[in-house]
């Protein structure tokens, strides 16, 4: 079975990869981490007995950088090619709510600390573990990490994440993050932080030369959307229908439904983001946790929908201000979309922002550069 280090050098070599320091030096790490979770004696074996308990399990990864900077793909490499049966790679949002479910029906059954019988079984399912994405954004996460992966990491787990933020800058300024700061002290001790922060925005050169507003709406223009998200998401087209959803968190005990949402992109209909009763937590919430969003259907705005516009100004502005990229299809340019009428004087700074966020210069930006 082809390495990991050979599999990138081979992406190189055919020219679907440009030569990248910090994402050799992480292929060249994930190799190793490969050839030692490949060579680990197996459960039972000879050397268990000797040592009484299970070998220590090798040293994570942890993968670091802005968007576009190649760490799905590499993840993607690490886990095709490593030979280990019990392997799971999950998104972090999706695991986390798997946790919180198994927690929940644990503290039914028995009145002790639910967070060790979660661990082991958790730990018997999965001997690696590899994270697309880690990001904290609410306290219920943040209270439970600590003690739960101090107890898989005990019973022998291995993990490999990635994330656009340093483990120091992880739930930065959440609510009780003294209680977080544990889990970012074990990341430091379990796992090697490695950078991907080189000049190029892989993601940004996936796109191509396709133009982020597209009118009018219909088929076209949803099929060029579509073509986008999945060269962004390295999802395969041919396995669309099954394009993972998720809930976001946007505080208050509320939920937002994404239709879809992969690898930082998320995919809405403007009828879901500013047809319904929502507002600058939600797209606040939006704006943190996707680096690129892209929504459809959105119609002319005028007095008679001024609610809608409303709200979807105060959206941009979440998007704008995080430097989240937006890929669109509208029923007209922005200049003409909220043309006259009450609202229409105020509805010129969107148009400005939206006119910038179609720029090379802004699309190159990092997502949360301000």
């Amino acid at each position: 079975m082809m390495q990991v280090l050979a599999a990138y050098h081979a992406l190189v070599e055919a020219g679907e990869l440009r030569p990248d320091a910090d994402q050799l030096a992480a292929a060249e790490r994930l190799d190793t981490l490969a050839a030692a979770l490949e060579s680990a004696p197996k459960k039972g074996s000879l050397l268990w007995r000797v040592l009484g308990r299970a070998p220590e399990p090798p040293r994570g990864v942890y993968l670091w950088g802005g968007v576009g900077r190649g760490k799905s793909m590499l993840m993607d490499l690490f886990y095709d090619h490593v030979a280990v049966r019990r392997k799971r790679r999950v998104h972090f949002h999706a695991f986390m709510i798997e946790v919180h479910a198994r927690l929940h029906a644990e503290r039914r059954n028995q009145t002790g600390d639910p967070i060790a019988p979660v661990a082991a079984a958790l730990v018997g399912e999965t001997r690696l573990l590899a994270f697309d994405e880690m990001v904290i954004n609410n306290s219920a996460d943040a209270m439970v990490l600590s003690r739960l992966f101090t107890a898989m990491l005990g019973h022998g787990l291995t993990m490999v994440a990635t994330s656009n933020r340093p483990p120091r800058d992880l739930y930065k300024d959440g609510l009780n993050r003294e209680h977080f700061l544990p889990f970012i002290d074990l990341i430091e001790a379990q796992m090697d932080v490695l950078p991907l922060n080189g000049p190029v925005d892989y993601r940004r050169d996936r796109l191509g030369a396709i133009d982020t507003w597209l009118t009018p709406n219909g088929a076209e223009a949803t099929a060029a959307l579509s073509a986008a998200f999945f060269r962004l998401t390295d999802y395969p087209p041919e396995d669309r229908a099954h394009v993972p959803a998720c809930e976001l968190d946007v505080g208050g005990g509320r939920m937002l439904h994404v239709p879809k949402c992969l690898k930082g992109v998320a995919v809405f209909s403007f009828k879901r983001l500013c047809g319904e009763a929502r507002g600058a937590p939600d797209y606040l919430a939006v704006a943190r946790r996707f680096h690129t969003v892209v929504i459809v259907g959105i119609p002319r705005l005028g007095p008679e929908n001024r609610n809608e516009a409303a709200r979807f100004v105060t959206l941009i502005d979440a998007l704008y201000e995080h430097k989240v990229k937006l890929l669109a299809a509208a029923d007209a340019a922005p200049e003409q979309l909220y043309e006259a009428g009450d609202g229409a004087f105020e509805f010129e700074r969107t148009v400005s922002r939206l006119n910038e966020m179609r720029s090379d210069a802004y699309m190159a930006l990092g997502h949360g550069t301000v």
